[in-house]
């Protein structure tokens, strides 16, 4: 997820022309390092840089905990897998590197509180906690259309802070600050239920195919309807409210629905929901 971020704030921020006036556009962050764990990946990284964007990134890899980089920066992005949160965060002299700074987690099932506790345990010492904020992102980011959730931290953040928070993430798409309480079951909406949804759209496109449509066609077909959808639901028309606007006596789509309901569908999304959530807000405790 941190390439994906990293490459849709460069696209957005770092290719655009200057304003009509000649002004330059303000970026409160101009400038990116990028720590991957081994060598090649850092190469890949490199090689999938434009060339405009390149000035602005520096790659790099590291098998250790880079603790250089992290004193280096001036906020820190941690874009790693959230099973390693306690390697990574309780390496000696991670509490340093990153006192007083601003600290965005990307990683879903780790609260503030817990990755706070993880530094504090890497250092003996007194040292400023960082400022750390919990962003959860999805795959949308690549291509600009993200829906990133951001837990509204306990204490207010002063306003460079927010400025920088809002900027990264409103460049990869939209934004809603959501309270601490619901930032498990919005983990789970705006990821897991996106990979969910992809499991109906596979089967429309196999009764596509059984009927006789070839795939890529099915495919194209299916794509349109959903930006449509999506473009009535945004309307503010009510999900039920348009099935039952389209859904003509004795027509295909009543058959449609009502072969839908006799499955169980509906309920299986709604466990889908919850038991993501519940699996998450173990991993809390």
């Amino acid at each position: 997820m941190g390439g994906a971020i990293l490459h849709g704030v460069l696209k957005a921020a770092f290719s655009k022309a200057p304003t009509a006036s000649g002004e330059s556009i303000r970026r409160p962050v101009s400038r990116f390092i990028a720590c991957t764990k081994t060598a090649p990946s850092a190469e890949r990284l490199k090689a999938s840089l434009p060339t405009e964007q390149q000035a602005h990134v520096e790659v790099t890899s590291s098998q250790d905990v880079p603790l250089e980089i992290m004193k280096r920066a001036d906020v820190v992005v941690l874009g790693f897998k959230p099973f390693m949160a306690e390697d990574v965060l309780g390496t000696k002299g991670v509490r340093e590197a990153l006192t007083g700074k601003l600290v965005i987690s990307l990683l879903a099932g780790q609260t503030p509180q817990d990755l706070t506790r993880m530094i504090r345990e890497s250092t003996d010492g007194s040292f400023e906690d960082p400022v750390i904020v919990k962003v959860i992102p999805n795959m949308g980011a690549q291509f600009g259309e993200s829906m990133t959730i951001i837990e509204t931290p306990e204490s207010p953040l002063s306003k460079e802070m927010t400025e920088i928070v809002d900027w990264m993430f409103t460049q990869v798409g939209a934004i809603k600050y959501l309270p601490a309480s619901q930032m498990d079951l919005g983990s789970v909406l705006v990821g897991a239920a996106l990979a969910a949804m992809t499991v109906p759209i596979e089967g429309i496109l196999d009764g596509c195919v059984a009927e006789g449509l070839k795939r890529p066609d099915a495919m194209e077909l299916t794509l349109q309807g959903l930006r449509g959808l999506s473009a009535a639901l945004e309307s503010g028309i009510h999900p039920a409210a348009l099935r039952e606007s389209i859904s003509s006596p004795r027509g295909c789509t009543i058959q449609a629905l009502l072969a839908l309901e006799r499955a169980g569908s509906r309920a299986d999304y709604a466990d889908a929901i919850i038991q993501g959530t519940k699996h998450l807000k173990t991993m809390n405790k």
